[in-house]
């Protein structure tokens, strides 16, 4: 089965279980077709195709709650019941039990094609060292969640740079055009629920946001509260496409699979924030400028990209101690791999996406 194929066979399948925006999607098809990193992205559906195929025996390595779809633009801060700055991953739409090895590789690609893409000016050969150094060592110290107030004070000035001023942040989502059509009764009974008060007149917007997701119903209320701005924000979700490869894999119907968004939240270490929840099949957020993704443009330099790495592999550990019966397997399944092990399977991978994302600039489809 070639990308175009199962990219036909997959969103068959999505559209049984969503609404589909056509307009988004041919978006992110058009998307896909025009640079590499974003095709990356948009189809990790496929992903988890070729992740068994090329690399089977790390596909065996140890079982955890998985991220899936991680990647070096899937992090961000929030704020905590505390009203701290957090920063962590800020995407959980394909979590499902997988090897903790899928999470480190799919990382560690995306970052390569970052550089590839000009987003970051690291070394190749820093990359998988310094992502695996800092996912060990937050597995021997059971993790830690990265609360940006006296600690880590370079990252909290990331967080709070110039791409995330309110100013700037405000006048884009008032950008987005008002919603003409009905929303489904459920997403504005998730959206009113997350309300700070019951009442709140709101304006409906349209966002295009994302890549993997793009496609996928998502509504924002856009209000004013008590003399400032307030945003929420409601996308459909499915189960993980991990699921629909499993089956197809196993020569099995998609089931119907389960959601697995908030269980991730809940049990990997971290301080989480009291604006997400999964609300039936739509997943709620509030929208803030320090609620939001960090932009690999806010970076300047390699030694603050390393370090930044470095905290994504501590981070995606933080996830994978949700799982915590797998933790010593995990650091026994380290010590047996051979030096450079997620360079060669990075490698690998990349290049299986390079051939697909080929084939789909030659006969991808509208």
């Amino acid at each position: 089965m070639n990308v175009v194929k199962a990219t036909r066979q997959f969103e068959s399948w999505l559209a049984l279980r969503t609404r589909i925006e056509k307009k988004d999607l041919r978006l992110k098809h058009d998307r896909m077709k025009a640079e590499l990193f974003p095709f990356f992205r948009a189809t990790y559906y496929r992903w988890v195709q070729l992740w068994f195929e090329t690399c089977p025996d790390l596909a065996k390595a140890p079982q955890v709650l998985a991220v899936g779809d991680l990647h070096v633009e899937n992090f961000g801060t929030w704020r905590d019941i505390e009203g701290r700055l957090i920063w962590g991953v800020n995407d959980f739409d394909e979590a499902w039990p997988m090897a903790y090895t899928i999470d480190l590789v799919r990382l560690a690609v995306s970052a390569h094609l970052a550089v590839e893409a000009g987003g970051l000016s690291l070394k190749r050969e820093d990359i998988c060292e310094t992502i695996l150094a800092g996912y060990r060592e937050s597995l021997e110290a059971k993790g830690l969640a990265f609360v940006l107030g006296e600690k880590h004070q370079w990252l909290r000035q990331i967080a709070e740079g110039e791409l995330r001023d309110p100013v700037r942040f405000w006048k884009k989502m008032d950008s987005f055009p008002t919603l003409k059509q009905e929303i489904p009764v459920s997403a504005v009974d998730a959206i009113e629920h997350l309300m700070p008060a019951s009442g709140i007149e709101y304006r409906l917007v349209h966002r295009v946001a994302g890549l993997g997701s793009l496609g996928h119903a998502r509504y924002v209320a856009l209000a004013d509260w008590h003399g400032g701005r307030i945003a929420r924000e409601a996308k459909a979700l499915v189960p993980s496409s991990a699921c629909w490869t499993e089956c197809l894999n196993a020569g099995k119907l998609p089931g119907p699979g389960e959601i697995l968004y908030q269980t991730i939240i809940n049990r990997a270490v971290r301080c989480p924030d009291p604006f997400v929840q999964l609300r039936g099949r739509w997943i709620v957020r509030r929208l803030a400028p320090h609620c939001s993704r960090i932009e690999l443009a806010s970076l300047r330099g390699p030694d603050i990209e390393l370090r930044l790495l470095h905290a994504m592999g501590w981070e995606s550990a933080n996830i994978h101690l949700g799982t915590p019966s797998a933790r010593k397997s995990i650091l026994q399944h380290l010590r047996r791999q051979k030096e450079r092990w997620l360079h060669a399977a990075a490698a690998a991978m990349l290049e299986a996406v390079r051939e697909d994302w080929a084939v789909w600039k030659k006969k991808g489809y509208r």
